[in-house]
């Protein structure tokens, strides 16, 4: 206790607020640090706030005392639960009109989460209600636990649980009717701050709408809703703030509705309510009028929340039609930003729509989405001064992109066909703009995939006027017409006697130096991709262009996608001509590397022609890319490149093997070498085994245990090979082990997780045997074991996949390979099977995110078929007992009954689906 004195914490804050020395701020910011975690904390910052020194003391004590009780509650014993809550509730019967918001907030947030994980007390509102209630200054702070004790009901911090927030659940009901009542006598007060309690009252009565406290016969006439209906119909009267308050109070009012109701038509008190927002419209028109954006942007919000928050079957009303009235006057907002308040609404439409595939209610809609193709086309059109292209990263280009992917969704309601003709006509008006044709295009390109190739009215007149545009056509309309011919792909696939067009027109773009040659990249590669058979005679040409790449004016991820384009080619080359091609263009990609070596460079720029990624993402993309159908026993045309391109490779390894960025994609590139040409690699197994073994000792980057992966899962299984594959196993473990046996080594290391479980996986996959009857098996287990608390996503899926895959085996086949394993994998259930199941559970409670158990169900249930159901049961017993039965704050996590349920669904569950929703199910019993 020495440590930490009151006078000392003190100093320590008054050193971090208030001093000047950085080091000395730093050393006292670790030290409060190391002080809150602290048993000590609880009474010092409690005597912090009792003593009101400073302002930086106060605020320290209230975060202090909220962290404790979030993440530490477990500290303090049952019995000084109730001094503490007598002592916070003390501390807020004591704001007064000089406290700071914030510290008001944290010994709000403390009292909330306090009164959710105190199980003794019973009665949290009423009580707060009765201590803080009479005092006119004590209502601000009572207002604020109010409106933040829902809010905290589902913190993740907490981990409240199922039966306790249930128990909470009915606590706030049975409460909501007092609260409603001291919310409604709060806002008619006069003796107080009248804009200050509005906002208070209005954001506390959104928190209680949104859990639905409130019966629906409270919540519709009460003097909260009338004050937030009409604050919103003044727009010129209600401040900022206060529009905003009233605007959440409104849209959590339309949610909570929402959620109860299926039609308008069922409850008058929901039909009133609509009948309010509708009124709105005119409020709503003022807003527009005063230029306030914010306040357009709330009215849109209120709009767009109310479509959302029924189902698509009530607009069969026309009626209820309204509200998309009202959502598309603001989509027609001459400022973009309101209008992109509605997308979501309209991809949840366009979804749903797709879902039901009801072609007289999607007709319904048709009129909505042709009024709201024409508000995007307008909104993507640029400033008619604008003389280049549109910065990327900027927000109007941000917004584009969104209208792009909108465009995309909503275009099958009223056709693509529809859309693109709808744009045409603007094109053909001899009046349009520059800025209204570069936005038709911009419009046409967005729905051009999904048109028939068999279109011939409209699209060759578009595709004509577009290869006979002039240098001096602006550059954006350029720039966009070039991206809509690459839309076009599969149209000129079936049109192939404009192909030659079509790619003269885009290498005249590709050599321009003005900020077309990416779209002209990117239209090209789209070309290639679909025209596959039909550009072979091309293919000269496209060498070229390979060679020529540096002198486009196109980054280097263009590039690739280029070579992408172009390798997809070379898959239908003959042969004899797909050899020297593709050695060409590779060796395009590996002359300048051989060169970085060779110049002795080894300070890389990123994304330079001296980084050695530059070349070899290059040469990934082509040998990914091009893959020939050969059959097994013909030599593949590449194997001779590949062996050739093996010194530089294996120098690259050696030269950057401190890289990691370096090794992943070089690793790669061996990758896809190896995937082409298969079995025909074997030459290189051997010395490529050796440099990896000998670089993961000393350098540890996974890329290199997942070579190893593709290594087994190519050669294991010739037997020849397994005995080589075996001894690489062992070298990479020892490392493996090494490095995660660290303090949070698996935390710090998931990808080497992840690559260590895939490669042992390709060995259950290809060499059971070999593997089940090594001694190998049950360390690697051992550390699966451990690694089943990772929560990483893609490291935790290899560990659950290995686990799978090694208990597929214990399973009951006729099958050979299943009888000669069945023994060694039962062998090795029965002795760990115990820890297995008790690791998964309390990584499943404790650590895993809920998407993650989908994969430990799969486990469970596998590990089923392994061992007799007695023995799987007692498995599932030991493990359950293991959990507490009660959390800190004294209230039960899960009944009894509760636990053989879930133990009981486990072990009946026919399917893996069943035992993940019973996993789910459970697991919500501890969060």
């Amino acid at each position: 206790m020495d440590t930490y004195t009151v006078d000392i914490v003190y100093q320590a804050i008054s050193a971090l607020f208030q001093g000047t020395n950085p080091k000395e701020q730093e050393k006292a910011n670790k030290w409060l640090q190391e002080f809150q975690k602290s048993i000590y904390s609880w009474t010092i910052a409690d005597e912090l706030l009792h003593q009101k020194r400073d302002l930086h003391a106060n605020y320290f004590a209230a975060q202090t005392i909220r962290n404790k009780i979030q993440n530490s509650f477990s500290e303090l014993p049952p019995h000084t639960h109730e001094s503490l809550r007598d002592s916070l509730i003390t501390h807020l019967a004591q704001i007064d009109e000089h406290t700071d918001n914030v510290i008001v907030t944290q010994l709000s947030l403390a009292v909330a989460d306090l009164a959710l994980l105190m199980a003794t007390w019973q009665e949290p509102i009423s009580d707060l209600i009765k201590a803080l209630a009479p005092h006119p200054a004590a209502i601000w702070p009572l207002l604020e636990v109010l409106k933040v004790l829902p809010e905290e009901i589902d913190s993740r911090y907490l981990r409240l649980g199922a039966n306790r927030r249930e128990q909470v659940h009915k606590q706030l009901d049975a409460s909501a009717e007092c609260v409603l009542e001291l919310l409604c006598m709060c806002s008619q007060r006069k003796d107080l701050d009248q804009q200050r309690i509005w906002i208070a009252t209005l954001s506390t009565y959104s928190a209680w709408l949104a859990i639905q406290a409130f019966p629906l016969s409270h919540i519709c006439d009460n003097a909260l809703s009338q004050l937030a209906f009409r604050l919103l119909s003044q727009p010129a009267e209600t401040s900022s703030k206060l529009h905003d308050n009233a605007t959440e109070c409104v849209c959590a009012l339309l949610s909570c509705m929402g959620s109860r109701s299926g039609q308008l038509e069922v409850d008058p008190q929901v039909t009133r309510i609509f009948e309010a927002v509708c009124q709105l419209e005119t409020a709503y028109h003022l807003s527009v009028a005063h230029e306030d954006t914010d306040k357009t942007i709330n009215y849109c919000r209120i709009f767009t929340t109310l479509c959302d928050a029924f189902s698509v079957s009530i607009y069969e009303s026309q009626y209820a039609m309204k509200g998309l009235d009202l959502v598309l006057l603001c989509v027609g907002h001459f400022d973009y930003e309101v209008a992109e308040v509605t997308f979501y609404l309209w991809y949840k439409l366009s979804e749903d729509l797709f879902q039901r595939y009801d072609e007289k209610l999607t007709a319904r809609f048709r009129p909505h989405i042709e009024r709201l193709i024409s508000a995007l086309y307008r909104h993507a059109q640029m400033e008619s001064d604008h003389d280049g292209l549109i910065e990327e990263n900027n927000n109007f280009y941000d917004f584009r992109r969104k209208v792009s992917d909108l465009l995309k969704d909503v275009a099958f309601i009223v056709g693509s066909g529809a859309c693109f003709k709808q744009m045409f006509i603007i094109l053909q008006d001899p009046t349009t703009t520059w800025e209204s044709t570069e936005a038709a295009l911009f419009v046409m390109q967005n729905v051009a995939k999904n048109i028939l190739p068999e279109e011939n009215d409209v699209i060759p007149k578009v595709v004509e006027a577009i290869l006979n545009m002039t240098d001096q056509t602006h550059i954006a309309v350029r720039y966009t017409s070039i991206m809509l011919i690459g839309e076009l792909c599969d149209w000129i696939e079936d049109h192939s006697d404009l192909l030659e067009a079509v790619l003269n027109f885009l290498l005249y773009a590709l050599q321009q130096k003005n900020g077309l040659a990416p779209a002209a990249a990117i239209a090209l590669t789209s070309i290639c991709s679909a025209c596959r058979q039909k550009m072979i005679c091309h293919i000269s040409g496209l060498v070229q262009i390979a060679h020529s790449l540096d002198s486009f004016q196109i980054n280097n991820d263009v590039a690739i996608g280029l070579l992408k384009g172009i390798s997809l080619i070379l898959t239908k080359l003959p042969r004899e001509q797909l050899q020297p091609a593709l050695r060409e263009i590779v060796g395009f990609q590996l002359q300048p590397l051989a060169q970085l070596l060779e110049s002795g460079h080894c300070d890389p720029a990123k994304n330079e022609r001296s980084d050695p990624v530059y070349w070899i993402d290059r040469a990934c993309a082509i040998i990914r890319h091009t893959n020939p159908d050969v059959p097994n026993n013909v030599e593949h045309p590449t194997v001779a490149i590949l062996n050739d391109a093996w010194p530089l490779i294996s120098r690259v390894l050696e030269r950057y093997q401190s890289e990691s960025r370096i090794m992943e994609r070089t690793c790669r590139l061996i990758r896809y070498g190896i995937r082409m040409v298969r079995k025909q690699a074997v030459m290189l197994v051997e010395p490529l085994i050796k440099q990896i073994v000998v670089l993961y000792a000393v350098q540890h980057h996974s890329c290199f245990l997942y070579v190893g992966s593709i290594l087994v899962d190519e050669f294991a299984k010739s037997d020849e090979c397994i005995a080589g594959l075996l001894e690489m196993l062992q070298a990479f473990i020892e490392p493996t082990f090494a490095l995660l046996q660290l303090e949070n080594g698996l935390r710090n290391n998931p990808d080497t997780v992840d690559d260590f479980f895939r490669l042992a996986s390709r060995y259950l996959d290809c060499c059971p045997l070999q593997l089940l009857q090594s001694s190998l098996i049950t360390p690697i287990f051992q550390c699966a074991l451990i690694a089943c608390s990772l929560d990483h996503r893609e490291a935790n899926s290899s560990v659950m996949k290995f686990f799978i895959n090694l208990l597929t085996w214990g399973g009951r086949s006729t099958n050979q390979r299943y009888s000669e394993c069945r023994p060694l994998v039962i062998e090795l259930a029965t002795q760990h099977g115990g820890a297995l199941v008790m690791n998964l559970i309390q990584a499943s409670v404790f650590q895993l995110h809920s998407y993650m158990l989908a994969d430990v169900a799969e486990v469970l249930n596998e590990l089923k078929h392994v061992v007799p159901q007695a023995q799987m049961q007692l498995f599932l017993v030991h493990a359950l007992d293991s959990l507490p039965k009660k959390n800190s704050g004294g209230y039960v996590t899960a009944t009894q009954q509760q636990l053989d349920e879930f133990s009981n669904t486990v072990l009946r569950a026919d399917t893996i689906k069943a035992v993940a929703q019973a996993l789910k199910t459970f697991t919500r019993l501890y969060r």
